[in-house]
């Protein structure tokens, strides 16, 4: 637990890319703030270098931090090198393990070993693997196909940043694992001989099938094969099994079979490739029946602009490749799954509604990283619809001389087209300041104070003006986002729905006690927090390192509510520690308003600094409301 926090650890610096304080780290990795600075003399002795810088500011990342992530050699006893060791112990061995002769080979106590092999029992999680006991002669008993997909967990648990990391996988299947050489050069030539046959490839999945790859060419190499194959899955996949033998066969020296060529050719087709323009593959009938009214549903239910033919026959083909790989639990990984879930959480909602009506119609349980790339099909189109709409208008104040004027204003255009429209040109010194409406000024004279709306320039654009520019219209935009947002909040808080210091527990017990409040009031019945428990459990709504927003699919609520719970110091809500906790109840007439609250309300919640000041003034409602008022108010 320990190296895989301080790994959490690192990563959380890495991602953030600037300073965070001992406090905020521990409150998000669940320890004391002194359990942080040992993390990071631990992890700037594992990179024999900076892993970690320290200041007066905290903790950030080192020069040296890819080297601490990826470090081999960390001390063989530790217990996630201890339980890798016993699985692919376990797994090569037909005849089992002793437990007093492995103890003595990792000069650890037979009682260890035995608290070991009771995670990996947990680490199972797969009703066809069973561990079979006889005396001190433990066996992993289960189908080949079951054991890999356990070889693909301890695989992920070492590449859980998202990137294929030969170093990490050789620390899962061991030492006679290819090394980074062969595998670069096996990419290679798979990447260069699937564009040749015109399939695009996708970049997030890439890595996972990588690994599995490996995987297939390590248990094959150890007589592991996969002995039988079905049917044929078509001309095209067996076209893609017979490309994958060959390059195997060329750059690792090992032959696949029948069984491993469909296997690897289906994981490539219904993961990383798609059929260029030139095809246009279509889904089974009864998929894209299917996820046509899931979209129409959601369409209405969030009001959003997604039924388009393309965008349901694109989603449909997904579902269908989805579709296998829940028959053969083996799910695609999604480096991207936990920043979409915090930037866009409305967008990834509206996803879990829909991996709810595939549960309900298809008989799909869909995890979190299955979500996210519903999320992005889902992202990209509403990404179409709302590009027109985020334009900000601007006024031009720049005092005519020949056509100086004309040229700033070109400049501006082609510089800023995308973001700002120019729809006014001032060319006097001394314009009507208070008569300009727009969403911006952009003036090459001072300005009366006029709020963030004035931006500075030069008559002749630089890339300084450029970036004033663009982060003054970042702040217009937020400002406009977040306007109606306090009046909201202030008709839907309530302080008979405001509990503070939240009791810790798990987050049905939580659900319940916030729940417990609203249906005291009349807003929502019993049924609600069960389908609230219900769609927690489909996906953490923890959108934030900081909030969680659990909710109900479907606006059921007589009024729409929000209950309040905060907790100092955080508590566990799915994989991550959450100080603030809004159940929210939505009424079908504010059913416009679900977008606005959902989102803004996210976006409050994910500055570190904004959520400690709530937590920590806000004890009593009528400071709480102050406080989060403060805030949104900037």
């Amino acid at each position: 637990m320990t190296r895989a926090r301080q790994d959490r650890l690192l990563m959380l610096l890495t991602q953030d890319g600037d300073w965070v304080t001992a406090a905020r780290l521990a409150d998000v990795l669940g320890v004391t703030p002194r359990s942080v600075r040992s993390y990071v003399t631990a992890l700037n002795a594992r990179a024999e270098g900076s892993a970690v810088e320290s200041g007066p500011q905290g903790y950030r990342a080192g020069p040296d931090a890819a080297a601490a992530l990826r470090a081999e050699g960390v001390d063989a006893g530790t217990p996630q090198d201890r339980l890798h060791t016993l699985v692919r112990d376990l797994l090569d061995a037909d005849d089992g393990i002793d437990v007093h002769e492995t103890a003595d080979r990792l000069f650890v106590s037979s009682a260890t070993i035995e608290a070991d092999l009771s995670r990996v029992r947990s680490l199972l999680g797969d009703p066809s693997l069973v561990l079979a006991r006889t005396g001190s002669v433990v066996r992993l008993h289960g189908t080949e196909s079951a054991q890999r997909r356990l070889l693909s967990r301890l695989v992920h648990d070492e590449m859980d940043a998202g990137g294929f990391d030969t170093v990490s996988l050789r620390r899962a299947l061991g030492e006679d694992a290819p090394d980074a050489a062969a595998f670069a050069s096996f990419e290679g030539a798979l990447r260069a001989e699937l564009g040749e046959r015109g399939f695009y490839i996708n970049e997030l999945g890439i890595a996972d099938v990588l690994a599995h790859i490996a995987i297939a060419v390590d248990r094959v190499a150890h007589g592991r094969a996969l002995q039988t194959a079905g049917e044929s899955a078509g001309e095209t996949a067996d076209e893609i099994g017979d490309l994958l033998a060959e390059l195997v066969e060329r750059h690792f020296g090992v032959r696949l079979g029948a069984g491993d060529r469909q296997h690897l050719a289906m994981l490539l087709l219904t993961r990383v490739i798609t059929p260029g323009p030139s095809t246009r593959p279509v889904a089974d009938a009864e998929v894209e029946d299917v996820v046509r009214d899931l979209v129409t549903e959601v369409a209405e239910q969030f009001l959003v602009d997604l039924v388009h033919p393309d965008f349901i026959r694109r989603l449909a083909l997904h579902v269908q490749n989805l579709r296998h790989r829940a028959s053969e639990q083996a799910w695609s990984r999604n480096p991207l799954a936990r920043s979409l879930k915090s930037t866009y959480p409305m967008i990834f909602d509206i996803a879990v509604s829909i991996a709810s009506g595939l549960r309900d119609r298809l008989g799909i349980t869909v995890p979190d990283d299955e979500i996210a790339y519903i999320a992005i099909h889902v992202g990209g189109r509403l990404e179409r619809s709302r590009r027109s709409a985020q334009l900000l208008s601007a006024t031009i104040v720049c005092p005519g001389y020949y056509e100086m004027h004309e040229l700033l204003r070109s400049s501006v255009d082609r510089s800023l087209g995308q973001s700002i429209e120019v729809v006014d040109l001032q060319t006097r010194m001394d314009p009507d300041w208070r008569a300009i409406d727009t969403d911006l000024i952009l003036s090459t004279v001072d300005a009366p104070p006029l709020g963030e709306r004035v931006v500075r320039i030069q008559p002749f654009l630089t890339e300084a003006d450029v970036d004033r520019v663009q982060a003054a219209a970042s702040r217009v935009r937020r400002s406009r986002r977040l306007a109606g947002l306090r009046g909201e909040l202030e008709r839907y808080l309530d302080a008979d729905a405001f509990v503070s210091p939240l009791a810790g527990g798990d987050e049905e017990g939580v659900i319940r006690a916030l729940g417990g409040l609203l249906v005291a009031q009349g807003v929502i019945d019993d049924d609600y927090v069960e389908r609230a428990i219900e769609r927690e459990r489909l996906s953490s709504t923890a959108f934030t390192d900081a909030l969680a927003v659990p909710h109900a699919i479907g606006m059921t609520a007589t009024r729409t509510m929000i209950a309040v719970g905060v907790a100092d110091p955080a508590i566990a809500w799915g994989d991550a520690r959450v100080q603030v906790v809004a159940l929210v109840a939505f009424s079908e007439t504010d059913r416009e308003a679900f977008q606005t609250v959902f989102e803004q309300l996210v976006e409050v919640f994910s500055e570190h600094d904004s959520v400690q000041r709530i937590v920590r003034r806000g004890g009593a409602f009528s400071t709480f409301l102050d406080e989060l008022a403060a805030v949104i108010d900037g």
